[in-house]
């Protein structure tokens, strides 16, 4: 598996965007994510969108963001991570743990603080992925943060004083 930094509206990207819309229609029944996502909010330094690929097929997404809007629960410092994504005959391969790492330690490197993401109770692989990797339930923000099947969580990315 190769993990490569590629533009947000890169052919691959739309293409897994796709799948995992998807996805979040067949769980909550809607029409997947409506937040509003543009490619220069994903290009450095405000943040970076990845694609794993099994030979030259991609299997696996995920992306972070600069996100200090303070209105809407966020905090200045923080990164957002969008569109985790692995394809179903690709998961149990430890992808997402791989991208979620190579994320944070480019978050971090951008000066970033803490990592910030949204996920819902119909995803509990996802929630079990992140706690595991350190992320814990924190108040609720964003555009989903008045949907009660809505869950924040956040993980410090430096040490705190």
């Amino acid at each position: 598996m190769e993990i490569r930094p590629v533009p947000y509206d890169h052919p691959d990207a739309v293409t897994l965007d796709a799948l995992v819309q998807q996805e979040y229609a067949r769980r909550y029944g809607d029409d997947g994510d409506i937040t509003p996502l543009a490619p220069e909010m994903f290009a450095p330094p405000r943040g970076m969108y990845l694609i794993a690929y099994d030979g030259d097929r991609p299997v696996a997404t995920g992306g972070w963001r600069r996100q200090e809007d303070t209105a809407e629960g966020y905090a200045v410092g923080d990164a957002e991570i969008k569109r985790m994504f692995v394809v179903p005959e690709a998961r149990g391969r430890g992808l997402a743990r791989r991208i979620l790492a190579a994320l944070e330690a480019d978050a971090r490197a951008a000066g970033r603080s803490r990592m910030v993401l949204e996920t819902g109770i119909k995803q509990p692989e996802a929630l079990e992925l992140y706690a595991s990797c350190g992320y814990a339930l924190v108040e609720k923000f964003g555009l989903y943060r008045t949907y009660d099947d809505s869950r924040c969580m956040a993980k410090a990315l430096v040490a705190e004083d």
